[in-house]
């Protein structure tokens, strides 16, 4: 395929890809098959390797994530990002309705549901994603353009050319967010409380290969310069937005009075469990933007708007007795078996007491009538004890001094809540790291999940993950429904898993302190782990992020013979342990011309190609993209350079030509 052949291909693939992203995120309609869509999404991303030059910005392959960021820039609302009052009643919503009609009359409302995530502010100019900001203080937020680029239901270019300012919501939906809490539990990493807060520290990743990997999606619910665009209502602005290919939301409603509002706020109260994604009220807002101006804003909050919020839900219900279980890194953790209560639209029989001072604080027994709730309307949660209840029957809960599952002595290391079984032979955490060994984030053996490894963990098929490696199908097929496909398919993915990179391996090890994204700062730096186990702790400690809490967990773990055994073991079998991803980024020189700059390259250079110029620009810690727009800092301009070169002109953005482009690299290299 020659060049003019790959632009034609490519520009089709971009439009095919678009269509099918929006049919599939947006609309929850995907008209083709999850394969198909990967097959064209690898044909582009080869088209744009080969030629470099036809990557654009709205290209689907720019939702991957990029290179980390070094830090957020700030950035100025151009329309200040103000916060809603609150309503807490039905009351509230009426004094609301009649300030509003003392101040301008009858007026409609429209009735949105209000989304529990980050607010955020999109920027599009001429049709095309340009900027993406946090809401901070309402004037002042943060730059997180390339991880907004990550949410798939956020087009990168738009029906129209318009220019345009967009606020919405970011969120992340209830299954990603138990998905995400799942990974983190087996990486024996801290969990989130909840979705926003989840949805709130992906998008605030330096890393956006982060952020993409949360799946995190995005409602819009307003046009900052709608009445620049001829709008005269909310109502209208929001079936604009939607005709443009944003995603917004369809549970909204025009009320014509105040009863209509109240009823729309009712019906989702008892409605809102039915959501995939969680909300905290309903936002209502003066549909017409005349009557919005005439009403007008305090300092902190428009006239025009209200937030009702919805009280959390709690329930009451029996504590038949707690449970106790242990952990891969050996912390023992009480659980609450409850009889069983509906919470949040489903049936909770577990909740987490989280540790021996939590229960002691709440003077929680067994027998007790508890309050529980679902943190962030997922987890559920005992949060305290209905103490006039009691009848003297009840139980007071004391903790083990030994381990349940190998009856080790329990210990409390200094600094920590938790009590830990020690013993690292204990069956428990046996298993655990078994577990933690084979999930997705770590080795991703598909097929060796909690119940398999219990099997092959009670059949006395494994003990260590070096096990695994010994399974053979014969020893597979005699397990309870475990026919001679699945053992087939499960030792192919076992076999398969010996090529993963250095870091999941690393993470699978489950070095305490070491989660994924440690574990791929390491592999990066050392390379091997040959390297990696030679390591002092100060040269740890020079890796970027690992401190000496990590350091010293690290050495103490490459210091133990059954570690030194297990990574011999390990690759006798052939497992990999060298790092396969891409290589370190060279340090950025303090006077790069570059450093933070988003480059265009136009037209012929005569000294090198622009795949060469492109690599150079990297190379001094500039971003080169396919298109200017207002973000564009430099366009490098070379013989028969078009419009782009125009463009730039309009825009007032710096132009060089080559003779510039090249001292700059050569001041840099000398």
């Amino acid at each position: 395929m020659d060049r003019q052949q790959a632009e034609q291909r490519a520009a089709e693939l971009r439009e095919l890809l678009n269509r099918y992203g929006y049919e599939y995120y947006v609309l929850d309609r995907p008209s083709v098959p999850d394969a198909e869509y990967d097959r064209l999404m690898q044909e582009l991303i080869a088209l744009e390797e080969q030629y470099p030059e036809l990557k654009t910005s709205d290209s689907p392959t720019q939702r991957i994530g990029g290179p980390p960021l070094e830090a957020f820039r700030k950035v100025t609302h151009r329309v200040p990002m103000m916060s809603l009052a609150n309503a807490f009643h039905e009351g509230d919503l009426r004094d609301f309705d009649r300030r509003v009609r003392q101040e301008v009359g009858e007026v409609a409302y429209v009735c949105e549901l209000k989304i529990d995530g980050l607010a955020v502010s999109v920027r599009y100019e001429e049709g095309y994603f340009v900027q993406g900001a946090t809401r901070g203080d309402g004037t002042t937020g943060e730059d997180i353009t390339e991880n907004l680029k990550t949410i798939r239901s956020l087009p990168l270019r738009l029906n129209e050319p318009v220019s345009l300012e967009a606020r919405g919501e970011a969120f992340m939906p209830k299954a990603s967010f138990l998905r995400l809490n799942e990974d983190r539990k087996a990486r024996g990493e801290e969990l989130f409380a909840n979705p926003r807060n989840a949805a709130a520290g992906s998008l605030r990743q330096l890393d956006p290969k982060v952020a993409a990997s949360r799946q995190l999606d995005l409602f819009v619910y307003g046009l900052a310069n709608a009445e620049e665009l001829g709008i005269a209502s909310h109502s209208e602005a929001l079936d604009y937005l939607q005709s443009l290919g944003f995603k917004v939301n369809p549970e909204r409603r025009r009320c014509a009075t105040i009863e209509d509002v109240i009823a729309f706020v009712n019906e989702w109260h008892e409605k809102r469990p039915q959501l995939p994604y969680e909300i905290d009220g309903i936002v209502i807002k003066v549909d017409s933007f005349a009557k919005q101006r005439q009403l007008g804003t305090t300092a902190k909050s428009p006239r025009w708007a209200i937030a009702y919020k919805f009280p959390a839900e709690e329930v009451v219900t029996t504590l038949i007795s707690i449970e106790v279980n242990v952990g891969r890194t050996g912390v023992v953790t009480p659980t609450a078996i409850l009889e069983p209560v509906r919470v949040a639209g489903t049936t909770v029989q577990r909740a987490t007491l989280h540790n021996e001072d939590f229960i002691r604080e709440k003077d929680i027994r067994i027998g007790d009538a508890v309050i529980i709730k679902k943190a962030g309307d997922i987890i559920p949660e005992v949060v305290g004890v209905v103490a006039d209840r009691r009848d003297g029957d009840e139980v007071p809960f004391v903790m083990p001094t030994h381990c349940p599952e190998c009856q080790s002595e329990l210990v409390r290391l200094e600094g920590e809540v938790a009590l830990r079984c020690l013993n690292p032979n204990c069956p428990a955490q046996l298993r655990e790291r078994l577990i933690h060994f084979a999930s997705r984030a770590a080795m991703n053996i598909e097929g060796l999940g909690e119940k398999v490894v219990t099997q092959l963990f009670n059949a006395g098929l494994v003990h260590d993950v070096a096990d695994l490696y010994r399974l053979t199908k014969e020893q597979l097929v005699g397990l309870e429904r475990m026919g001679e496909k699945s053992a087939a398919n499960l030792l192919a993915a076992i076999e398969a898993s010996k090529q993963n990179s250095l870091e999941r391996l690393l993470f699978g090890l489950g070095i305490r302190y070491v989660g994924a994204k440690a574990a791929q700062l390491l592999a990066e730096h050392f390379e091997t782990m040959e390297r990696l186990e030679k390591a002092t702790k100060e040269e740890l400690m020079a890796v970027p992020e690992i401190g000496e809490k990590m350091a010293d967990s690290i050495t103490a773990f490459f210091s133990q013979p059954e570690a030194v055994e297990l990574l011999n073991e390990l690759r006798s079998y052939g497992v990999n342990m060298a790092y396969k991803g891409p290589k370190r980024a060279v340090e950025v020189p303090a006077d790069s011309a570059f450093a933070g700059k988003t480059v265009v390259l136009t037209g012929k250079l005569m000294s090198m190609s622009r795949n060469e110029a492109k690599e150079q620009i990297e190379r001094l810690g500039g971003r080169v993209t396919g298109s200017v727009s207002r973000s564009t800092d430099i366009v490098i301009a070379g013989d028969d350079a078009g419009s782009k070169l125009d463009k730039a002109r309009q825009l007032g953005i710096a132009i060089w030509d080559e003779p510039r482009f090249l001292q700059a690299i050569s001041r840099r290299e000398s």
